[in-house]
């Protein structure tokens, strides 16, 4: 997107990093940089107070979720690594923690002794049969 107007930054460049412009992730220099586009730019000024609404909206509506320490760290993990520029696994970071949490589950249930990582009572009606047999 550009507006027309020359500016010293690009406003797909700014669009592009808004976020990190938002959440303060952004080198002190940069920061002086996207606040001058920002000032000259109208289009870009708009889009910025549009997502700094959004933001505000999500953290008062859905801050307050209380997030698993393990998935808080695989997120972080999968954002070093875009940021590194490394390959993302194809999966989900929620998929990812479903499945290693059903394996968990798994290997609970088997050092309990229920065979087959199975709850104790979650058998077919033939198995049931079987025992009272």
């Amino acid at each position: 997107m550009s507006c027309g107007e020359p500016h010293e930054k690009d406003c797909s460049e700014v669009l592009d990093h808004l976020y990190e412009y938002l959440d303060r992730e952004m080198p002190a220099g940069e920061c002086a940089d996207f606040q001058v586009h920002l000032d000259e730019c109208s289009p870009c000024l708009e889009k910025y107070g549009l997502e700094q609404a959004v933001k505000k909206l999500v953290k008062r509506c859905c801050g307050h979720d209380d997030v698993p320490t393990d998935l808080r760290s695989k997120v972080m993990g999968r954002i070093e690594l875009i940021r590194a520029g490394e390959t993302v696994p194809e999966v989900s970071v929620l998929e990812q923690a479903k499945r290693e949490a059903a394996q968990r589950e798994q290997a609970d249930a088997a050092a309990a002794g229920q065979p087959g990582g199975e709850p104790a009572g979650s058998g077919d009606a033939r198995s049931e049969t079987a025992r009272a047999e």
